[in-house]
C-alpha cells in the first residue's frame, strides 16, 4: 500500500489525536494523514487523491456537508464520525457511513481498512 492518504476533519485536537492513532495503528506507515479542523481547509484536501475521510459534522466554519457531497461525486469513501443526530445529515448523505460520538476506534479502524481494502481490489487488473 503505497501513497494511501487519509483525511480527518475534527476541529477537537484531542478526538482528533483518537482518530489519527486507530488509523496509524490499523495502516501503519503506509498512510499519510492529512488532519484539518475547519470546512475551508476541508474544501481544499478534496482536491487531493485521498484514500477514504473521516468528518465530523460541525467544525469551524459550519458543517461538512459540502464537502461530503464531493466526496460522494468523486468517488471516495468516507464516514461521518459526529456527536450529531443521523437523523440531521441531508437526505442525499444519509446512506453513508455515521460513526456516531463517544465511537469505538476499532469502528475507525474498521471503516478505514475497508475503504483502503476496496481501493486495493479496484487497482487489481481484472
Amino acid at each position: 500500500m503505497a501513497d494511501i492518504r487519509v483525511l480527518i476533519v475534527e476541529d477537537d485536537p484531542f478526538i482528533a489525536m483518537d482518530i489519527e492513532s486507530a488509523v496509524a495503528d490499523q495502516l501503519g506507515d503506509d498512510v499519510e494523514l492529512i488532519v484539518v479542523g475547519s470546512v475551508a481547509e476541508a474544501r481544499r484536501m478534496t482536491a487531493k487523491q485521498l484514500a477514504c475521510a473521516l468528518l465530523d459534522i460541525d467544525v469551524v466554519g459550519g458543517k461538512t456537508f459540502d464537502v461530503a457531497s464531493v466526496l460522494q461525486e468523486i468517488g471516495t469513501p468516507f464516514a461521518f464520525v459526529s456527536g450529531s443526530a443521523p437523523q440531521e445529515v441531508p437526505a442525499a448523505l444519509r446512506n453513508v457511513r455515521f460513526l456516531r460520538k463517544p465511537f469505538s476506534t476499532r469502528e475507525v479502524a474498521a471503516f478505514v481498512k475497508s475503504a483502503v481494502g476496496a481501493l486495493d481490489l479496484k487497482a487489481m487488473p481484472g
